[in-house]
C-alpha cells in the first residue's frame, strides 16, 4: 500500500477507481482490510480510499491523540495530501463515530454520509470492550492477545482449512482485530483509543444531540440485524432524528453486514451515491440551524 507522511507520523491507504469519492473508516482493531470483500467492486464506480488509522494496521502507533476529533482531522489531511475535495464518508462502528465527528467538523468536505453499524449512537457495547476500559487492561492484554493466543488463532484456522469450513463473516471480522493486537504499540492504541469514547457502562460519547445538523446531509444507516456489539436499537432511535435518511437492515447479519452480504451492500452504496445529490450546506445556513438547535 501506498503511505503518506502525516504530522510526522506514517499513514497507509488503499486507493483505487475512479468516480464520486468514498472515503471508508474502518472500525477499533481493524484496518483497511476489513473492507476486502467489498472494495474492489465499489471501486468500479468510485474513486474508494481506505486508510489504516492511527494506531492501526500499517500506520504510525505514536504516542498520542487517539480522539474521535484527532482521527477525523488525520482524514480531513489525507484528503487534502491526495488531492480530494470531498467525499461521501463511509464509517464502520468506531469509524462510524469518526464519520459524524468528521462531518461535524469539515462539513464543506462531505457530500454524503453512510454509517454502518455505528457507534455514538447510544450507551450500549459489548461486555468486551468495555473491559477494555478497566485498570489493569494494559497488564492483562498482552497475556490474553500475547504470542501464545496469535499461535492458536492461527493453528485454528489452519485447522477449519484443512475441513473445508470458513469462518462466518463476523467471525472474521473479529479475528483480525484480534490478530492485530499481538503487537504492543497496536494495544497500547487500542486501550486508548477505547477509553476516549468508552467507559465501564458503555458509550461514553454520544453524536445523537448533533444529528440536527444532518437535516440536509444524505444519510444512509446500514445495520446487521443480529448485531451483538452494537445493538440495531441505537439505528432505529437514530433514524427518528434524521427521518430523512435511508435506512437499510441486513437479516441475519452480525457487525460486519458488508461480510454478510457484500452483494448487497456494493448495491445500496452505489444506489445511494448514484441517487442523491452531494450536500451543499453555506455557512448561513449552518447558522441558522445552530440557532435553532435540536
Amino acid at each position: 500500500m501506498p503511505e503518506v507522511s502525516i504530522h510526522g507520523q506514517r499513514v497507509h491507504y488503499r486507493r483505487a477507481g475512479d468516480g464520486p469519492a468514498l472515503l471508508l473508516i474502518h472500525g477499533i482493531t481493524s484496518s483497511q482490510r476489513t473492507w476486502d470483500s467489498v472494495f474492489d467492486r465499489l471501486a468500479e464506480h468510485h474513486t474508494v480510499i481506505a486508510p489504516d488509522l492511527p494506531g492501526h494496521g500499517k500506520s504510525g502507533k505514536p504516542k498520542g491523540d487517539y480522539s474521535l476529533g484527532s482521527y477525523a482531522g488525520t482524514l480531513r489531511d489525507l484528503l487534502v495530501l491526495l488531492g480530494v475535495g470531498r467525499a461521501t464518508i463511509v464509517g464502520h462502528s468506531l469509524g462510524g463515530g469518526i464519520a459524524m465527528t468528521f462531518t461535524y467538523q469539515f462539513p464543506e468536505r462531505v457530500q454524503r454520509m453512510v454509517l454502518v453499524d455505528s457507534g455514538g449512537l447510544g450507551e450500549e457495547v459489548s461486555l468486551a470492550l468495555r473491559a477494555a476500559t478497566l485498570p489493569g487492561a494494559e497488564i492483562a492484554l498482552p497475556l490474553l492477545f500475547g504470542p501464545v493466543t496469535q499461535t492458536a488463532l492461527s493453528a485454528a484456522g489452519s485447522v477449519l482449512g484443512r475441513f473445508g469450513l470458513r469462518a462466518s463473516p463476523n467471525t472474521k471480522g473479529l479475528v483480525e482485530g484480534l490478530e492485530s493486537l499481538g503487537d504492543g504499540a497496536a494495544r497500547r492504541a487500542f486501550v486508548q483509543t477505547a477509553r476516549s469514547v468508552l467507559d465501564s457502562r458503555g458509550q461514553r460519547v454520544d453524536a445523537r444531540g448533533r444529528l440536527y445538523l444532518a437535516e440536509e446531509l444524505p444519510t444512509l444507516l446500514i445495520w446487521g440485524q443480529n448485531d451483538p456489539i452494537i445493538p440495531l436499537s441505537h439505528a432505529e432511535r437514530a433514524i427518528e432524528l434524521v427521518p430523512h435518511a435511508r435506512f437499510e437492515v441486513f437479516p441475519g447479519a452480525k457487525h460486519f453486514p458488508f461480510n454478510d452480504d457484500p452483494d448487497r451492500f456494493v448495491e445500496v452504496i452505489t444506489d445511494f451515491v448514484a441517487t442523491t445529490e452531494p450536500a451543499d450546506l453555506p455557512e448561513d445556513r449552518l447558522a441558522e440551524l445552530l440557532r435553532r438547535g435540536a
